[in-house]
């Protein structure tokens, strides 16, 4: 068998061809352009193309599936795939590595998604960053009129019109300012900012509310209970295809929402959740589970019954609700159903939460 690793690089990348029966390695250095690695794929014909992922695993992607090659794409989280106390690091050993590893089915394997749904996912994340960077901007705002001895109303009431009006009377252009009075220049040119987010996230949402409109999935896992719009496209976006995780044991993990398990003889110990996988999603499922308290009885029982009625327990129970709303949502999108209760409420807690 020929297997061809790929040591991808932003310029340049290094390949590695191995073949199992001759025990032999050959090494190949070409820029990181689709010419250039249709010319070497065309040239070597391996059996199987292994490679990282990465930023360009995308299109590299495509462009190996298109040709017709087996592809494995290997994550870089695993740990037997990370290079420790080496004194020797260099591509040409990291393409070795990936030969030897695939050779012996001993690769941690991603899923590569089609290009539209990463074109879907890319903008998901776009929006959160969109999110976070309106965030900095309204908390560089208040920080800014604190410190001249202004202060916002509380809560969502300065974000309104009336109030970006009221503030927007103290702003002035920073030409227009002298040493006395920058703070209304700098005041000026974030408003201007905060406007120019807010116009840029109401355009990403609109799109992406039109996309998850026209899909079947969206709406059915929308049926959930305190699950709206953003958390629905994302989990969709996320899974792709459900039928590739086996059993709901392996849902959690994918999002990194399952503890770090610490085991040596009798000792068993469970720490912090891994945080693998997409944190957009995470956050996203964690901030919908606490929404989710309010309308979902059966997200508030569990939530109950794993915060065991102590206040120390409640982002251990947050991410119990967490990790089983994506189980959820997985089962739904799996079997083509919408939301059922999954069990008898009245054999779960009630009380305070």
């Amino acid at each position: 068998m020929k297997i061809l690793a790929l040591d991808l690089g932003k310029f340049k990348s290094v390949a590695c061809e191995f073949e199992t029966e001759k025990l032999k390695d050959e090494y190949e250095t070409i820029r990181t352009t689709p010419e250039q690695l249709r010319e070497l794929l065309r040239k070597r014909n391996p059996d199987r193309v292994v490679i990282e992922i990465c930023p360009i695993a995308g299109w590299v992607s495509d462009l190996v599936r298109a040709l017709g090659y087996e592809l494995q794409v290997a994550s870089t989280n695993d740990e037997a795939a990370r290079w420790r106390k080496l004194k020797k690091k260099n591509d040409r050993e990291d393409g070795r590595k990936l030969t030897r590893k695939s050779a012996l089915g001993d690769l941690k394997l991603v899923h590569v998604p089609e290009r539209k749904v990463r074109q879907w996912r890319a903008l998901i994340v776009y929006r959160q960053q969109l999110v976070q960077r309106r965030t900095r901007i309204k908390n560089h705002l208040r920080s800014l009129l604190e410190r001249e001895a202004l202060r916002l109303p509380s809560g969502k009431k300065c974000w309104t019109a009336a109030g970006i009006s009221e503030m927007e009377q103290w702003a002035r252009p920073m030409a227009e300012v002298g040493m006395e009075d920058l703070w209304r220049g700098e005041l000026w040119l974030e408003l201007e900012g905060l406007k120019q987010v807010m116009e840029q996230l109401h355009q990403v949402e609109r799109k992406l509310d039109q996309l998850g409109k026209a899909d079947e999935r969206v709406q059915r896992v929308q049926t959930i209970g305190g699950v709206g719009p953003r958390l629905s496209e994302a989990v969709v976006a996320l899974i792709d295809d459900p039928q590739r995780l086996q059993r709901g044991k392996n849902v959690g993990p994918y999002v990194g929402l399952t503890p770090k398990q610490h085991q040596s003889g009798e000792t068993e110990r469970l720490g912090r959740i891994t945080r693998h996988g997409s944190k957009v999603v995470r956050s996203l499922l964690v901030e919908a589970s606490w929404v989710g308290l309010r309308y979902n009885s059966y997200l508030r029982a569990i939530y109950l019954r794993v915060k065991r009625g102590s206040k120390s327990r409640r982002k251990i129970a947050i991410v119990a609700v967490a990790r089983r709303l994506l189980i959820w949502c997985w089962a739904m999108l799996r079997d083509g159903t919408t939301w059922r209760p999954p069990y008898r409420l009245e054999t779960y807690p009630t009380g305070k939460l």
